[in-house]
């Protein structure tokens, strides 16, 4: 046996969507996604039975809401344009996709904490408050989770642990960021549109 095939490295991860991890993460989603249903569960049972002036006065506003909606919804686009690079070998693809990526999120939590500091109530001066802050900041902490997910993702790029084969921690990292932004749907509908509709 030659010295070159003794020291060659071997590839990092599993080839393909069989990997384990695929299957950890999916477990991963559908307990996440059954604690923020317990939580959106609470938002609507509690404006349901409360007499009236549940949401306080002003409604919410959508002014940094919306754009910040349309910014993760474009992440979800910028990561799926890297996942198709990581299919391609096509590293530079895989980078690009991740840094715009990692950007929007940074700006999408900037914003949500911009927003939080332009709020007129504090965590303790309501239910509706108190289910404000727990509900936007459990999200906000998954945004955070799924940034440090994908800075680990372009740092395994940089060296060069992907190829067409073995991808699968890409697409892995994809799957819970298109998560954390289907969420953000169903969470920006009950906080800032529910209330136009009635439930407040």
């Amino acid at each position: 046996m030659s010295e070159t095939a003794l020291h060659e490295t071997l590839p990092v991860g599993s080839p393909g969507h069989k990997a384990g991890g695929w299957f950890g993460m999916m477990t991963l989603i559908v307990t996440e996604a059954s604690l923020f249903l317990y939580l959106l569960f609470s938002y609507y049972y509690l404006a349901f039975w409360s007499r009236s002036g549940f949401v306080p006065s002003p409604l919410p506003k959508f002014d940094l809401a919306l754009p910040d909606t349309a910014i993760l919804l474009l992440s979800s686009v910028t990561v799926w344009w890297g996942e198709r690079g990581s299919r391609k070998s096509s590293r530079r693809q895989m980078a690009l996709g991740l840094i715009a990526t990692i950007a929007l999120g940074a700006i999408f939590v900037c914003i949500q904490l911009v927003e939080w500091t332009q709020k007129p109530f504090h965590f303790n001066s309501s239910t509706y408050s108190a289910l404000y802050f727990t509900v936007t900041g459990f999200h906000m902490a998954h945004v955070v989770a799924g940034l440090i997910i994908l800075i680990a993702l372009l740092v395994w790029d940089w060296l060069g642990y992907f190829d067409r084969r073995r991808h699968a921690p890409f697409a892995i990292g994809a799957i819970y960021w298109h998560f954390v932004d289907a969420i953000w749907l169903v969470v920006f509908f009950t906080i800032y549109v529910t209330p136009y509709l009635g439930v407040r």
